[in-house]
């Protein structure tokens, strides 16, 4: 929520003019007597001592500081909460803020009886990178992966990681057959593009499990099925 303006508060702004009317006598139209009158914050000029005034001007600068210094503050709790949601490692959402979103997708698809993709990605071979070129090529293969999909969905959908080498992507508004043809493609993809690491290229695959839900199950089954389905395709050696 946005709390007021940040910008200082200048002296002239507070002086609002309330009545300012010169008055004539034996005015024939209202028989009215009309004098000049002003006010700085509600306090008629007349009081305004210089004392009065310096204490006014103190205490706007000081409310216009709180509200620059509640502004601050407001944006480090937006950041703090995006830090909360980020994978460590790779530019996508931890598993908690993963989870957290598929519960909202699919209460959205039991309610308007919509459907969604759920597609669950394992790299192959993970751990022959990591003994063949190191850790470091290991997470630079995470990387690769991750910007990849990332370059190639929309920005309605949502990638995360739920564990070591295993991903996670919600396609928003898409049936069984549209999330298998993305998982294909995708799959397709990585075979293609080689991981580019120092002066080694390090080919890549990864096993995809893809379903639809429309509000049938919850975030932790629709999970479940994805999961399996990514298994029964590796096991399938597809």
């Amino acid at each position: 929520m946005k709390i007021g303006d940040s910008k200082p508060v200048r002296p002239t702004s507070a002086i609002s003019a309330t009545e300012r009317v010169r008055g004539r006598a034996g005015d024939a139209s209202s028989g009215r007597h009309v004098t000049d009158s002003a006010s700085f914050m509600g306090i008629p000029e007349e009081e305004l001592t210089p004392r009065v005034r310096d204490a006014l001007m103190r205490l706007m600068g000081e409310v216009d500081q709180l509200r620059r210094e509640m502004s601050q503050i407001q944006e480090r709790l937006r950041e703090s909460e995006q830090l909360a949601d980020r994978d460590p490692l790779i530019p996508v959402l931890n598993r908690r803020a993963f989870v957290r979103e598929l519960s909202r997708v699919v209460a959205y698809a039991r309610r308007y009886n919509e459907p969604a993709g759920l597609v669950y990605f394992d790299l192959d071979n993970f751990k022959q990178v990591n003994d063949a070129h190191g850790h470091a090529a290991g997470d630079a293969a995470l990387h690769h992966l991750a910007d990849l999909i990332l370059a190639n969905v929309r920005e309605t959908d949502i990638l995360g990681r739920i564990g070591g080498d295993e991903l996670g992507l919600i396609l928003a508004r898409a049936d069984e057959e549209a999330a298998k043809a993305k998982a294909a493609q995708l799959a397709d993809l990585v075979r293609s593009r080689p991981l580019a690491y120092g002066d080694k290229e390090i080919s890549l695959s990864i096993s995809v499990g893809a379903i639809s839900f429309t509000g049938e199950d919850g975030p932790d089954e629709a999970l479940a099925r994805a999961d399996r389905a990514m298994y029964e395709a590796k096991r399938k050696g597809s």
